[in-house]
């Protein structure tokens, strides 16, 4: 794993570069944002969608909720990016929906947009 510091518009943002998957529960979470504000100081970080458990992906597990409360806990906004046109799960849309009207959790297509959104999150 790799974590590049980003600066955009005076903001401090951790990419993480990694081909695996490194978010797999609330502890995992947990270790990579310690190691992003470590290394980077930041307080934003972006991440791609094959870099979590797919479970997440899968709200009946609660692994979404219980990992991204560990974000929010610590103060720290996220972007995750990748291709969502293969979920049809009507609860998981509504929940990138809203979670993309907030300040805190982003789901986005390209690193460049993921990086954009949280440069001008509040």
């Amino acid at each position: 794993m790799q974590i590049e510091k980003v600066v955009k518009n005076g903001v401090n943002i951790a990419v993480i570069n990694s081909p695996e998957q490194l978010i797999s529960d609330s502890q995992s979470a947990l270790d990579l944002i310690m190691s992003a504000k470590y290394n980077t100081e930041a307080e934003r970080i972006v991440l791609a969608k094959h870099q979590l458990s797919e479970d997440f992906f899968v709200l009946s597990t609660g692994l979404a909720g219980e990992i991204l409360q560990k974000f929010v806990n610590y103060q720290i906004k996220i972007a995750i990016y990748g291709d969502y046109s293969q979920y049809t799960s009507k609860p998981l849309r509504d929940f990138i929906y809203e979670s993309n009207q907030g300040q805190n959790v982003f789901f986005v297509q390209s690193l460049e947009e993921a990086v954009d959104k949280l440069a001008q999150a509040r």
